[in-house]
């Protein structure tokens, strides 16, 4: 990845699915599942407030047009109808050792469509062959089984447990470290 590559604007096409730049009007969309404690039970973070998710939103839009970009917040579209339905997001963690990571979010009204799935696997390509990255990784929390599936889906293997890893709400969180390597993405081995 060269630095004078911003990559704005991003739009991700899939069959289902589309990963665009956000806009301002996203946020009702955003608010809507960014409040829910069922669909943020697993993050690191919520239900947010409204005014949380919009603090979220102006970052996310300023990001977007940082040069060198390191961060990569996408919306989450459902082609068929248009709808936002979920956020995407894959961040450049280091530059020097080609890594990033991905992670993603869905309104609870469209989980079990295999959306999540496709949309992991168009952040996973556009980090290999747009970003130029060797490793991908993604963690999730060991009781959150539909994004262990997702990732697996995408080729990423399971390597490793980390044990109370992070403080959420109040209390320490597990995590569990999957990966993906450019080679096992170019052999095939991905969704």
């Amino acid at each position: 990845m060269t630095d004078d590559q911003n990559f704005y604007p991003i739009a991700l096409v899939g069959e289902r699915v589309i990963l665009r730049e956000f806009a301002p009007d996203d946020l009702d969309a955003v608010a809507l599942y960014a409040a829910n404690a069922e669909v943020t039970r697993h993050l690191v973070w919520g239900p947010q407030s409204r005014a949380e998710t919009n603090e979220w939103l102006a970052r996310a839009l300023s990001e977007a047009r940082e040069v060198p970009r390191q961060h990569f917040a996408l919306a989450l579209l459902e082609r068929s109808s248009g709808r936002l339905v979920g956020t995407g997001r894959i961040s450049v963690v280091s530059r020097s050792h080609r890594v990033g990571s991905i992670g993603y979010v869905l309104n609870r009204a469209y989980w079990g469509r295999g959306y999540a799935s496709e949309m992991a696997g168009l952040l996973v390509t556009f980090g290999f062959q747009r970003l130029d990255l060797h490793r991908i990784e993604a963690t999730c929390d060991p009781a959150n089984m539909g994004s262990r599936r997702v990732l697996e889906k995408c080729g990423m293997r399971y390597e490793g447990h980390a044990r109370e890893h992070l403080w959420v709400r109040g209390a320490w969180r597990d995590s569990l470290l999957y990966a993906i390597l450019e080679q096992d993405w170019r052999n095939g081995k991905h969704c």
